[in-house]
């Protein structure tokens, strides 16, 4: 059975074949950034064009299940397709935000990293920050009540400490509207 590392760096790579930038997040890049937690799944934004969708599709089919049509849906309604590895049935989510400051942020700001001595190539992860940010976000947008979601933003704060930009935080928190829970965050761990 393939490792969730190595079923990760088959999309990623298929991603960078393709020219796709794309960025690892979610619980996979707040472990990375944090404390390490268990997933289900692998979450992906990457800037999937019309023109990227077949052969996209085509890279993968082989080895996931991925339907075309989801994926020309999310690109349209800028959601989240899945393709799912055959052999090990992991979840890989890939979401098509729409164009955005931050979006284009988190895709500038991606850092190359190896993520497992098994896994030869390295994969694009989001920084500290910028997952942090978007852990917010999905705090926010879940009415707040994800213990999960917070403890996330905790454990990075907690782990990262005096090597985050704090000017960034600050910033873009404002900017997206969650400066009262960044606040709330660096109250609780510094």
């Amino acid at each position: 059975m393939d490792s969730p590392f190595a079923v990760l760096t088959t999309i990623t790579r298929a991603l960078s074949k393709l020219d796709i930038a794309y960025v690892v997040v979610g619980s996979f890049a707040s472990s990375m950034r944090g404390l390490y937690r268990a997933t289900g799944d692998i979450d992906i934004v990457a800037d999937i064009k019309a023109n990227h969708v077949k052969p996209l599709v085509k890279a993968l089919e082989e080895s996931f299940y991925i339907d075309e049509q989801a994926v020309r849906s999310a690109l349209i309604h800028h959601r989240s397709f899945n393709a799912i590895h055959f052999d090990s049935v992991f979840k890989v989510d890939i979401f098509i935000p729409p164009d955005s400051d931050f979006k284009k942020q988190q895709l500038s700001r991606r850092l190359l990293e190896t993520i497992s001595p098994e896994v030869v190539e390295s994969i694009y992860v989001a920084t500290a920050e910028d997952t942090i940010l978007a852990k917010l976000k999905w705090y926010r947008a879940g009415g707040e009540v994800s213990n999960t979601h917070w403890r996330d933003v905790l454990g990075i704060i907690g782990t990262q400490g005096k090597d985050l930009d704090f000017e960034y935080l600050r910033d873009w928190a404002e900017r997206l509207n969650e400066l009262d829970l960044l606040e709330k965050a660096f109250s609780e761990v510094l």
